[in-house]
């Protein structure tokens, strides 16, 4: 039996011997996996307070724009929703709290799924931004009619938008402007109209106003009302004659420079978190390897 067994292929000594031997030199059957340095988890905790950080900003942003949308009269047989500007505001919170809480839990539970995602929709909202950038410098003079064809829509549509209203008031308060070229704007708005039947008829908005306010405090809502019916000369003494378009183009000129730091800080926002967590997602993949 001891012959028989010694000419078998595989015999309980062999395996015993193979046991001896893991026992003795166990690193080369079961090695130990790679550890993280101190400096790629401090690169993973950062990238997750980073996240959360905009995590926060974006649940801010959807908290105003559903408030924004809530604390309107009701919705149904207003003002459409599709055509609401609260909507950027709820569409812009979404999409950030989506892709921060992404990189948030790709970060936390080491997940490639997720920091890939999180990758791939830092990368496409950063190609749009420089892609609308250049759009934007190569179609300035579109640009400028399309700036035109909005403000003629919100004079026309100004007692119909609370959100459209308060924009108008705010340009023409701040730029010192009445209406889109003039003042006569606005009588292309039904409300204003000197064929319009309500007081406001022949009137503008009291945002046109040179002193809106009567006693140096108390907001005088009809300082505007007639002024439609006066002389060049006498609206004049009374209004802000010159029209918002050529005001408002000559601000965006002034403040082209910020406008672009702002766009380039973003920028390198984007490229910073996902810098870090593309050096999450490389420590990953060489632990799990």
């Amino acid at each position: 039996q001891a012959s028989r067994l010694a000419e078998l292929p595989y015999s309980s000594f062999d395996n015993d011997e193979d046991d001896d031997t893991a026992e003795q030199d166990p690193g080369v059957w079961y090695p130990d996996p790679p550890k993280l340095s101190p400096f790629s988890h401090c690169v993973r905790y950062l990238a997750f307070l980073w996240n959360l950080l905009f995590l926060l900003l974006g649940l801010l942003t959807l908290a105003v724009g559903v408030w924004g949308l809530l604390a309107k009269s009701p919705l149904p047989g207003g003002v459409p929703l599709s055509s609401d500007p609260m909507l950027l505001f709820v569409l812009a919170g979404l999409g950030a709290s989506a892709v921060s809480l992404a990189g948030c839990l790709g970060a936390f539970r080491a997940s490639p799924c997720l920091l890939r995602f999180f990758l791939g929709a830092v990368l496409a909202f950063g190609g749009l931004e420089v892609l609308g950038g250049l759009l934007l410098l190569l179609a300035r003079r579109r640009l400028r009619d399309a700036l035109r064809d909005l403000l003629l829509l919100c004079l026309l549509r100004y007692q119909e938008d609370p959100d459209l209203q308060f924009l108008v008031d705010e340009v023409q308060r701040s730029l010192q402007c009445c209406g889109l070229e003039s003042y006569r704007d606005w009588e292309s708005n039904p409300y204003f109209n000197c064929s319009a039947p309500g007081v406001q008829a022949c009137g503008v908005p009291a945002s046109c106003c040179q002193d809106p306010l009567q006693d140096g405090s108390v907001p005088n809502v009809q300082c505007g009302f007639g002024a439609l019916g006066l002389g060049a000369a006498a609206a004049g003494a009374v209004l802000h004659t010159g029209g918002c378009g050529a005001a408002l183009g000559a601000w965006l000129r002034g403040q082209a420079g910020t406008i672009a730091t702002g766009a380039a800080v973003l920028l390198l926002l984007e490229a910073v978190g996902a810098l870090m967590a593309l050096r999450v997602l490389g420590d990953i993949t060489a632990v799990r390897v």
